[in-house]
């Protein structure tokens, strides 16, 4: 990352830090520490458990956004392009994709478990609408023209989906998953802090019950960081898929 990206992160966090601290001097409250309580829970807590719960959030959020990607960008690109599959599931879609997912956790605990399967389903559930439906839209406004073009020439509908479909929709791909992340996490945390021993839900929720505010926002820091940290790989990931938008 050069240097004139860096620059408004720098500017940002300084921005976000500095109003968290004129918050927390004007408010005097024990449920808002400052920056520099918080980030030294940070570094106290990560290795008394704090850095395994970050770890174990990763790994479901990673888990979750991976199996999202797999099973509705492919569905998002059929539903795109053919338009009598798309009459069929899109009465389903609707209907489904509003409802609020997370009221179903108890469901789905009951049925899966109280272990990783029931918390990255959970999320895969809300997150696998938000991408298909960013797919099958970004598939539905490909231009017939460059359609038409490939099959003129003699290409097979696999040719068409690989050399147009595909590289067109890419880049709308990337932007649902980077959409998603971002409740990918917020459902998370919920699904953490039910019935759960892991994760940086359960740590947050922990420390809650025992009123350590500092442990609090540690904990909050480091879902701040996880996400960041995970939207980032998006971008990297973007920027060697899709290298044409960054020339």
């Amino acid at each position: 990352m050069g240097e004139r990206r860096i620059f408004p992160y720098l500017f940002v966090l300084a921005f976000l830090l500095g109003t968290w601290w004129v918050m927390s001097a004007v408010l005097a409250l024990p449920a808002l520490p400052t920056p520099v309580a918080a980030v030294g829970a940070l570094v106290r807590s990560w290795g008394q458990g704090l850095g395994y719960h970050t770890a174990v959030s990763t790994w479901r959020v990673v888990a979750s956004l991976s199996l999202a990607a797999v099973t509705a960008v492919p569905l998002g690109l059929v539903l795109g392009q053919a338009r009598a599959a798309d009459r069929l599931a899109g009465p389903a879609i609707y209907l489904t994709y509003p409802v609020p997912k997370s009221v179903f956790l108890p469901v789905v605990m009951a049925v899966l478990g109280l272990g990783d399967a029931a918390r990255i389903f959970m999320v895969w559930l809300v997150v696998f609408f938000q991408v298909l439906v960013g797919t099958r839209d970004a598939s539905r406004c490909l231009s017939p023209q460059f359609l038409h073009s490939m099959r003129s020439l003699g290409a097979s509908a696999l040719d068409v989906y690989r050399h147009v479909v595909w590289p067109a929709v890419l880049p709308a791909v990337f932007t649902s998953l980077r959409v998603g992340l971002g409740t990918a996490i917020a459902v998370l945390f919920l699904a953490e802090t039910w019935a759960s021993q892991s994760g940086i839900g359960y740590f947050i929720m922990l420390a809650w019950t025992r009123l350590g505010w500092d442990d609090v926002f540690a904990g909050v820091l480091a879902m701040a960081a996880l996400g960041m940290g995970l939207y980032l790989v998006l971008d990297l990931l973007e920027r060697v898929a899709c290298p044409w938008r960054f020339v």
